[in-house]
């Protein structure tokens, strides 16, 4: 059996490669969404909160671990006391010579290794520990809230650019069935059977048309280039959504109290700002265990010598423990338990606040929801029997029987019941994507 050349397999299977990971050629609103999870920046930043969350964890949980630490030091000094109590360290004091009063200058290293550990601190390490592994879960609830806050925004916009391409094509079948009479008018007008009159107001209505035609195609180009932005994408990258992607309505929504029962319950804002409390509380307990003694055990063992050669007759080790206490510190620490106090009743109001908000949320949500319901229902009976009616107007206008005014006016009915019926049906489906957000489900 043959092999292919390892340069030819190593191309083949890269351009495989590339075509799996290759962005789709239009995206469905799932896809659009995994993008924006994916590539969003400011989901980057929020993991980066989380990661630099779980440092400062690791860091508070440090002090319950002995400190250990090496050094050499270094002295040259003839003043008295100092040079004979490094000649006593070093173990060569002889009573009989020297000059006590002049002993000359004296050398001396010391190398040594240190350890000291934290025997009670009132409980400020591990109040300051539950902090941080409350912050560490606050920012993981925080990133949970900014998902659900992008999948909501790229929802909204994904809606919006199909609800766009929706009104640009009434636009343009408006503009085909304006021009078609305008051209049949045209040939009256010229007969001399059409008032000029019934032609100048069908080249108002095209003009008219061919505005809406205008915005409707510019609001594509902005929803395109806000999805853009929520995906990560660059401007001039390209990009486009499936325009066959439309959903059906959504269902009617549950009761306001079950709604809210549900948020409740599952929320990352609101579990957030419930650890933000936890944290101040935490951070309270540590600023009032200052006032509680603290005790710290230490050893260090190392050795004098007059140059750098080590003898183990001249090592020494001294191990102790101390108990200190802050009798008074200027009011230090009683205005940091005040500043911790403070920044509890900010952390209590804050998740007051979020309840407050994501209720009316809520409760706009759902109100939104259930209008767009309602104005679905109504408009597609409308549009059905706009259609109809210019039909029939159309049937009569070749009949000679009505007017253009007629027409003008059932078209311009359709055009709008139309709209209606666009702008109902998708904002029913930004509306659930709010309700979503406001409940707390992102997926």
């Amino acid at each position: 059996m043959r092999h292919l050349p390892f340069w030819l397999a190593s191309s083949a299977l890269a351009l495989s490669i590339g075509q799996a990971i290759a962005a789709p050629a239009s995206y469905s609103l799932e896809q659009a969404i995994d993008a924006a999870l994916a590539n969003n920046p400011e989901l980057n930043i929020m993991q980066a909160r989380i990661e630099q969350a779980n440092a400062q964890l690791g860091e508070s949980l440090a002090s319950f671990y002995p400190q250990i630490k090496t050094s050499l030091s270094y002295q040259h000094s003839n003043n008295p006391a100092q040079a004979f109590a490094l000649i006593i360290a070093q173990r060569r004091l002889d009573m009989q010579s020297g000059n006590f009063n002049n002993p000359g200058f004296v050398d001396d290293y010391r190398p040594q290794v240190s350890a000291s550990y934290s025997l009670f601190r009132g409980g400020q390490d591990y109040y300051n520990s539950q902090a941080a592994e409350l912050n560490s879960e606050a920012a993981e609830l925080e990133k949970s809230a900014a998902r659900n806050r992008l999948v909501n925004h790229v929802t909204a916009a994904y809606y919006g650019e199909l609800a766009a391409m929706d009104a640009n094509t009434i636009s343009q079948r408006s503009i085909e069935s304006v021009q078609s009479q305008l051209h049949q008018t045209q040939l009256g007008y010229e007969a001399g059977t059409v008032l000029k009159s019934d032609l100048l107001s069908l080249q108002v209505q095209l003009a008219e048309a061919q505005d809406a035609q205008i915005h409707a195609a510019n609001a594509i180009e902005l929803a395109q280039n806000m999805l853009k932005t929520l995906l990560g994408l660059d401007a001039n990258d390209s990009f486009a959504i499936n325009p066959a992607a439309n959903k059906n309505l959504p269902e009617s929504p549950a009761n306001f109290e079950h709604l809210i029962n549900q948020a409740l319950a599952q929320h990352p804002e609101l579990k957030a700002a419930e650890k933000r409390v936890a944290i101040a509380e935490q951070q309270l307990s540590a600023a009032k265990a200052a006032h509680l003694p603290k005790a710290d055990a230490f050893v260090s063992y190392g050795s004098n010598s007059k140059d750098l050669t080590y003898n183990s007759n001249r090592d020494n080790l001294t191990a102790g423990v101390m108990v200190e206490m802050d009798v008074f510190s200027g009011f230090a620490t009683q205005e940091k338990i005040n500043k911790a106090e403070h920044q509890l009743t900010a952390a209590k109001e804050s998740a007051r606040q979020n309840r407050l908000q994501i209720e009316n949320d809520l409760k706009a949500a759902q109100l939104k929801l259930q209008e767009a319901l309602h104005r679905a229902e109504v408009s597609n009976s409308a549009s059905q029997a706009a259609e109809e009616a210019l039909r029939l107007v159309n049937q009569q206008r070749q009949a000679g029987v009505v007017t253009v005014s007629r027409y003008l006016e059932t078209q311009v009915a359709l055009e709008k019941a139309l709209s209606r019926q666009v702008s109902a049906r998708f904002d029913a489906l930004r509306a659930e994507a709010a309700l979503k957000q406001a409940i707390g489900t992102w997926q």
